[in-house]
């Protein structure tokens, strides 16, 4: 079977006793947060794995549930419950759902360990190692028979597996939860059995996977997942070649499958942002496999690229590969593949605000699937409209498309004007970001081609105003055109040698910009040309009156930029109120309300930032429905726009 250019990706594998369809797994992708705060499936929660069973894995795994009463392995408020029977019958559900297509249902054991207890004020680990990140909680070491319950735990959570009808469990030694801190030198200072050399280190782990096989029996699975580089090595920890060799003990005991994740929560290095390689990691995976010999290793981190995933299934560098955000991004990824459709796959985009929200104790969320978390709910569902409306979007940035695409999936009659010569609004000199934002570009051109396929008329070198809306004659107008950037009201700022940031890096010329550039505002905006034109050669400073220059950066990017700032030499002055542009440079108060002269070759304006909102004053009367999405409402988030432009279009 060709499978439309993935024959690798598509065929058939074997795991344990059973025979899969494809080489697809899905991950416990994070923990979702819809759950009951007491561990209980929600219908929320079952809504969504609908959507994952849907997918076409042929290996499902459901989401990570604490085993132990204590809470002492609650990672998160709302994470699955393990540790009764009352949990079956829910667990269950999910089981029989992953069945009725056709995949090999897995059910995650996971014990928070050093990012436990967060009902109970305390966390436990091997030894009393201090916390780096403050917001998790204050660690005690475990003694040996506390060592023993917790082994005890995760068997007793394995035959309610089995209860449950899973073919099998996986459970997790990666990132920081309580098998890795056994693992790791740099929390576990233990001097008896568990502790020292590698091979009592990995005792806790080895330990655990006995109990789990006696648990399941031999005819179901038992997977582990570990890490392929932890990232720590500034804090002591395993090194890479550890890391291996403990897949290595992992495969030796017998396990059915090991999966690959890379880094710690606590790891300062970027391990599944957008910064990182698609095939970053890919390497460690051609040494594991070389390691583990006939055991089944599935591989993902970062790896969104369908066709070097099927180039490594290809080579043997791994046998299955383990999906996860690319999935929360597009359910249908699989689907698409098949159809030999991969240019029309929404991307993740690597903000990792799904994990921001995660850690924020929040349901998690996608930037760019609005629908995530919501399935339950009829109103995010894409239904046909009960009158056929003509639409007209005014500006083709995030939310203008999102909104289009939704309101034509109903019906409509949708046609998009945008004043420049290319579609994407926000989208293109954000996809200048020096750290991976070309995936941007990825996600305009999954935009294009649903134009193409929902008959979506796009009116571009148009500039709307009252009588080309009149002539237009709309049912509905959805003014999504985006934000603009605010000079501040000093002298010397209207002069022809200003350059606008998003002229910058929508299309500018940076050689005709000089050596020496002021920004006037930073946030996303203003740090991301200064990191363009950096890594271009140029000296920029940043002058910003908040407080912190990433005011608006998502809490997963804002230690992205920062160390860009550092590496690239980019110089910042916040709290600082510009005066006037003069004499060459910028005259400005800083901090201390110390008067300072800043000589510049060119000055670039990127920020404030404003919502362009002219047109909704203009077109008041013009329309019977008239609607301002994105940063036509206020300048925010990439999630914001889409996110709002999608619940615009589909309930219009």
């Amino acid at each position: 079977m060709d499978s439309n250019g993935f024959s690798h990706i598509f065929g058939e594998g074997k795991i344990g006793p059973f025979k899969v369809r494809n080489r697809i797994k899905y991950a416990a992708c994070c923990v979702s947060n819809f759950n009951t705060r007491d561990g209980f499936l929600s219908e929320r929660e079952f809504a969504r794995d609908e959507v994952i069973a849907s997918t076409g894995a042929s290996i499902m795994t459901n989401q990570g549930a604490y085993p132990d009463k204590s809470g002492e392995g609650k990672a998160y408020h709302r994470q699955l419950c393990i540790n009764d029977d009352r949990y079956i019958p829910g667990l269950k559900r999910i089981a029989d759902l992953f069945h009725d297509h056709h995949a090999v249902a897995i059910q995650q054991i996971l014990h928070g360990g050093r990012y436990g207890g967060i009902d109970i004020g305390y966390c436990i680990q091997p030894s009393d190692t201090p916390q780096t990140l403050r917001h998790f909680r204050p660690p005690r070491a475990m003694n040996t028979d506390e060592i023993a319950h917790v082994i005890e735990d995760h068997a007793q959570a394995a035959e309610r597996c089995v209860k449950a009808g899973y073919d099998g469990v996986e459970v997790t030694s990666f990132l920081g939860y309580l098998m890795s801190t056994f693992l790791s030198p740099f929390t576990n200072k233990r001097t008896d059995a568990y502790g020292g050399t590698l091979e009592k280190r990995a005792r806790f782990m080895v330990e655990i996977l006995d109990a789990l096989r006696k648990a399941v029996g031999p005819d179901r699975l038992v997977i582990i997942r570990l890490n392929g580089t932890e990232l720590m090595d500034e804090y002591g920890g395993n090194s890479n070649d550890e890391c291996i060799e403990i897949m290595r003990i992992a495969a030796d005991r017998g396990v059915d499958m090991i999966s690959m994740v890379i880094g710690w929560h606590e790891s300062r290095q970027g391990a599944l942002g957008r910064d990182v390689s698609r095939t970053q990691w890919l390497p460690l995976a051609e040494k594991a496999k070389k390691v583990i010999g006939d055991v089944p290793l599935a591989f993902g981190p970062r790896l969104s690229d369908p066709y070097a995933a099927d180039h490594a299934l290809a080579t043997g560098v791994f046998d299955y590969w383990e999906i996860c955000r690319p999935f929360l991004t597009d359910p249908d990824l699989a689907h698409k593949l098949e159809r030999g459709q991969p240019e029309r796959i929404k991307p993740c985009i690597g903000c990792m605000l799904c994990l921001a929200k995660m850690f924020a104790n929040q349901p998690y969320i996608c930037a760019v699937n609005p629908r995530l978390g919501h399935e339950v709910e009829p109103e995010y569902t894409i239904q046909p409209a009960t009158v056929k409306k003509k639409v007209m979007v005014i500006g083709s940035g995030p939310a203008g498309l999102e909104a289009a695409v939704a309101a034509a999936g109903r019906g409509h009659e949708v046609v998009v004007f945008e004043a420049n010569d290319h579609l994407g609004g926000a989208l293109n000199p954000s996809s200048k970001d020096i750290g991976g934002g070309e995936v941007l570009q990825e996600l305009l051109q999954y935009y294009t081609y649903r134009l193409k396929d929902l008959g979506i008329e796009t009116r571009l070198n148009t500039f709307v105003d009252r009588k080309v809306t009149a002539d237009f004659f709309p049912d509905v107008v959805i003014v999504a055109t985006g934000a603009l950037i605010a000079p501040p009201k000093i002298p010397g700022i209207g002069g022809k040698d200003i350059m606008n940031a998003y002229t910058v890096l929508d299309g500018g010329d940076i050689t005709k910009i000089g050596q020496r550039v002021i920004l006037l505002g930073g946030g996303k905006v203003g740090l991301t040309c200064a990191e363009v034109l950096a890594s271009a050669g140029k000296k920029p400073i940043v002058i910003e009156t908040n407080r912190r220059v990433d005011f608006d950066v998502s809490t997963t990017f804002k230690w992205r930029h920062a160390g860009l700032v550092k590496e690239l030499g980019i110089g910042v002055y916040t709290e600082a109120q510009p005066l006037a542009v003069e004499n060459g440079g910028v005259r400005f108060l800083d901090k201390d309300g110390k008067e300072q002269f800043l000589p510049a070759d060119t000055v670039i304006l990127a920020g404030p930032l404003a919502p362009k909102q002219t047109l909704v004053r203009d077109l008041e009367y013009l329309c019977d429905e008239l609607y301002v999405v994105g940063d036509a409402v206020m300048p925010r988030s990439l999630c914001n726009a889409i996110h709002e432009g999608f619940k615009l279009g589909a309930r219009i």
